[in-house]
């Protein structure tokens, strides 16, 4: 099978493994034990929590353990609402085209009391700057912008975005998943930051949110007062040190790495856009070096998938988080896409196992997924 879904996740890898296996056998103390093996445990752990943090720049106990992304982008948005509210402050401001657990989160919150601001983006997937300055007011205790899509792959202007939050004293979290290990990371000036292990060949099941000491915010899980008493529950620690392996590796490798995937990402594109009535999805050139999104008229993006799957090719209609769901890509609308438009879309994302060979195949085979498709689509008549 030709592995293109590495936005939804991906192959953990064989040094991520031997490192984390001790802690899975041998060395499985619980951190918070006071023997020798509870401490052995609680030593891997911290070392874990420095080495990300230097990565990060960032301080250790800037740097909370969790159980994925989609907890750390609660706690953030959740933790600091909360603790804003106290100060009579009920105000935030996302995009329009953030993943479905900030969206969610920030509608959950609209439905107990905040004012959300869902800001638009241009026809690239590039929040509007103007309409940010516009909708901040004295009682917004948080702008969430994602580092980059992870859908479409477009990049955001996070500097700019910083500058604007700095100037308005009003604290900036973004979800950055997508584009670690990717592109390099501008976190100065960002108060909190979401990560996820599984998107860097690490393991499922753990995720982090960085956290500026400055900032206070509520725990959303209370319990024993682990993580700074910031979120309760014994420390995945063979996940937390293969996310440190992980990290650890996927920054050494970026920049040959990324070079590597944006030449096929290119070829990809080239050749799919050759193919009638498609269009390409996102920035051109800002983007991730490892996503492609198009849209091909008069055919359904899960019928592509599944043509593709027949092939040996695996690749998804857009966030695997929502791709059984029927509905048209919130993203993808955002745009401007018509739904019909949403509907055909397909998203290959490029991995580190990845080859040139895989490329030539998948452009030689979906030229005649999509016509075939087309061929028994009532809409299609040329």
């Amino acid at each position: 099978m030709i592995y293109l879904d590495n936005a939804a996740t991906t192959q953990v890898r064989r040094e991520v493994i031997e490192a984390m296996l001790p802690f899975l056998d041998k060395k499985y103390g619980n951190a918070s034990s006071l023997h020798s093996m509870g401490q052995e445990a609680k030593v891997a752990l911290e070392r874990s929590r420095e080495s990300i943090a230097k990565v990060l720049k960032a301080e250790p106990n800037e740097i909370i353990f969790c159980s994925c992304a989609t907890e750390a982008n609660n706690l953030a948005l959740k933790g600091l609402a909360f603790e804003a509210k106290k100060q009579g402050k009920n105000h935030l401001i996302v995009s329009r085209i953030e993943h479905h657990c900030v969206l969610h989160a920030a509608q959950w919150l609209e439905e107990n009391g905040f004012e959300v601001t869902y800001l638009p983006v241009d026809e690239y997937g590039f929040v509007d700057l103007g309409e940010l300055e516009r909708a901040i007011n004295e009682k917004t205790f948080l702008v969430s912008i994602m580092y980059a899509n992870n859908e479409i792959g477009t990049i955001e202007p996070i500097r700019e975005v910083v500058k604007i939050c700095q100037e308005n004293s009003v604290p900036l979290h973004s979800d950055a998943v997508q584009a670690f290990g990717k592109i390099p990371l501008y976190t100065k000036g960002i108060d909190m930051l979401s990560l996820s292990a599984h998107k860097i060949y690490g393991p499922k099941g753990v995720g982090l949110l960085m956290k500026r000491k400055e900032l206070r915010i509520q725990p959303l899980l209370h319990g024993g007062g682990h993580e700074f008493d910031l979120r309760s529950g014994t420390e995945n620690v063979a996940g937390i040190v293969g996310f440190a392996k992980a990290m650890e590796l996927a920054l050494k490798e970026m920049p040959r790495e990324s070079k590597r995937q944006a030449k096929m990402r290119d070829k990809l594109i080239k050749n799919a856009l050759q193919i009638p009535e498609s269009r390409l999805n996102g920035h051109p050139k800002k983007r991730l070096p490892n996503n492609a999104n198009f849209s091909f008229r008069y055919v359904e993006g899960e019928s592509i998938v599944m043509k593709l799957n027949e092939l040996g090719i695996a690749a998804s209609t857009g966030s695997a988080c929502s791709s059984p769901k029927l509905e048209p890509s919130h993203v993808l609308l955002a745009l401007g896409l018509a739904p019909s438009e949403a509907h055909g879309s397909l998203r290959l994302t490029l991995g580190r196992f990845n080859k040139m060979k895989d490329i030539n195949y998948t452009i030689k085979v979906l030229p005649k997924v999509i016509a075939e498709l087309r061929a028994i689509s009532p809409f299609w008549n040329r």
